[in-house]
C-alpha cells in the first residue's frame, strides 16, 4: 500500500502525467463536463469533497505555472479565493471569463477532477509548468530572459503560513 500522498490511483496518474502546459481542471458537482474528456469522478456527496480538499493533496504534488478561474471568484467568493491563495502562488493568478472556464479550457484540458463542491464559479484550471531551476541548473546554460522570472522570484510553499 502507499504510504502517504495521493491514494486514488487515477488521479495519482493523472498528475504523474502532466507536462508543461497541460490543462488540470479542478471543477465543481454541476460542471459540464466533454463527453470526450478524460473525467475523475471524486464527487461523493454536496461538498465531499471540497474545493479545498482537493487543492491540499494535488498542490503539494503538481507544479503549476498558471491557475486561472472566473473573473466573479475574487469579488464574488472570497472563501474560494483565499483558498487558491493558501493552495497556489497569486503571482500565477489568471482571471478569465466563467464562458472560458466552461468552453475552450475544459475542452483544451487534458484531465477534468470533478469534486462534490457546490461553489459559485468553483471550475479552476491548473495549467503544469515545470522545475526551472532544475533546468537551468548547469551555469553553461545560458538562461533567456522570458524564463529569469522564475528562477529569480522566492518559492512559494502550497499551505504555509504566509507572514
Amino acid at each position: 500500500m502507499k504510504r502517504s500522498g495521493i491514494l486514488n490511483a487515477e488521479l495519482a496518474e493523472a498528475i504523474a502525467t502532466m507536462g508543461h502546459g497541460d490543462i488540470m481542471m479542478i471543477v465543481d458537482a454541476g460542471f459540464p463536463i466533454p463527453a470526450d474528456a478524460w473525467r475523475i469522478d471524486l464527487a461523493i456527496s454536496a461538498d465531499l469533497p471540497t474545493l479545498d480538499q482537493l487543492y491540499s493533496v494535488i498542490a503539494p504534488e503538481l507544479i503549476v505555472e498558471k491557475v486561472m478561474f472566473a473573473s466573479q471568484v475574487a469579488e464574488h467568493n472570497k472563501p474560494l479565493y483565499r483558498s487558491l491563495t493558501t493552495w497556489f502562488d497569486e503571482r500565477d493568478f489568471e482571471a478569465v471569463t466563467y464562458e472560458d472556464t466552461v468552453g475552450p479550457l475544459a475542452q483544451k484540458a487534458k484531465v477534468i477532477v470533478r469534486s462534490g463542491a457546490l461553489d459559485p464559479w468553483g471550475n479552476i484550471a491548473l495549467v503544469g509548468g515545470v522545475d526551472y531551476k532544475a533546468y537551468f541548473n548547469d551555469p553553461e546554460c545560458a538562461v533567456p530572459d522570458m524564463y529569469r522570472k522564475w528562477l529569480d522570484r522566492e518559492p512559494f510553499v502550497p499551505g504555509a503560513k504566509r507572514r
